[in-house]
């Protein structure tokens, strides 16, 4: 981690959580082979040193935050420090030169990123975790389609069950499309009523101890569409013949390739607008992506979604996605969520 820096400054919120787990809206967490440090203010000083006993913890008082760095980097010897160049913005970037001219600023975001995207054991539990509080939660609310409730009372229903059951949120806003609405990959939930014989496509994941999950299922309300019923086939096909292949050592676009091309060779490639996938964890995007633009190898440990869809307008679309760990000989599938075509009587 500290081949090419002295340090780590971790000034965004989402990057000191993962490395403390500690949620703060306002600190640094230094990080140098010798000692940790977690820099905050008088609201969370009391609770971070009861909880980060392997840290050197810092209340701020009367200095300001880029002197208190300032001061421990000059300390430690630091000469050449990572930023999140990525999400810092310029100003907090002028005050670290400006506080700190002795030290080299160096972008790490992407180094961060990649420390963050192989996942320990405790990570995969408390993701499996938000997965099973979402699959619970999507299974007591199924129970209540039926016509003339809006999505976004379903939307609604799923954060107050996931909540319920133990979620500190929901990972994202929650995707619940009725109808042609499904043809819109990040349809917001609104006020349209469900009908007798629509398609149902529903994205959403929870929020457990900081780490998310993320899953897609679609299903149709009675009799459902012919075509919408084929595309189905072929989504559920080139996502199991997917899910069958990824393994480490391929790379994003290879991972991709492998759903498009069947959906391409059943003539639906031009419906088939996204990336097959991403990696996730503290965040719901996070890095790499499964795309036709990612080079980025994977890794044993990467947590990533495989989401094939195809959506026609104005009739609607379907997308199935599971949430994977990847390993050296394929996938770990994370979600149990059912996925056989599924009509809702």
């Amino acid at each position: 981690m500290f081949e090419n820096v002295d340090a780590y400054v971790i000034l965004s919120e989402v990057n000191r959580f993962y490395f403390t787990k500690v949620k703060t809206s306002f600190g640094c967490v230094i990080l140098t082979p010798v000692e940790k440090i977690c820099i905050t203010d008088f609201r969370y000083a009391a609770y971070v040193k009861q909880t980060l006993k392997d840290f050197t913890v810092l209340t701020i008082k009367g200095s300001s935050l880029m002197q208190v760095i300032n001061e421990n980097l000059a300390r430690l010897g630091v000469k050449k420090a990572g930023f999140e160049e990525e999400s810092v913005t310029v100003k907090m970037f002028e005050g670290l030169k400006k506080n700190c001219p002795s030290i080299e600023f160096v972008p790490a975001s992407r180094e961060i990123a990649l420390i963050r995207s192989i996942k320990s054991p405790m990570e995969i539990s408390l993701m499996t975790q938000a997965q099973r509080i979402a699959e619970k939660a999507l299974e007591e609310v199924i129970a209540s389609l039926k016509p003339g409730v809006t999505e976004r009372e379903i939307a609604a229903q799923l954060l107050f069950k996931m909540q319920m059951m133990g979620a500190d949120d929901k990972s994202f806003d929650t995707i619940v499309a009725f109808g042609e609405n499904s043809a819109v990959p990040h349809h917001e939930s609104g006020d349209r009523k469900l009908e007798k014989n629509d398609i149902i496509l529903i994205d959403m994941g929870a929020v457990y101890k900081g780490y998310c999950s993320d899953m897609t299922r679609t299903f149709f309300y009675g009799t459902p569409n012919e075509e919408l019923k084929t595309i189905y086939g072929i989504v559920q096909e080139a996502q199991l013949y997917a899910l069958k292949h990824i393994k480490a050592g391929m790379t994003g676009l290879e991972a991709d390739s492998l759903a498009r091309e069947y959906i391409t060779a059943n003539g639906y490639g031009e419906q088939f607008g996204h990336s097959l996938g991403h990696s996730v964890g503290v965040e719901i995007h996070e890095w790499p992506s499964l795309s036709v633009a990612s080079n980025d190898v994977l890794k044993p440990g990467m947590i990533v979604t495989v989401e094939p869809g195809i959506y026609v307008d104005g009739l609607g679309g379907v997308r199935i996605e599971d949430m994977v760990v990847v390993t050296e000989d394929g996938v770990n599938d994370l979600t149990e969520f059912d996925k056989s075509i599924d009509y809702i009587k």
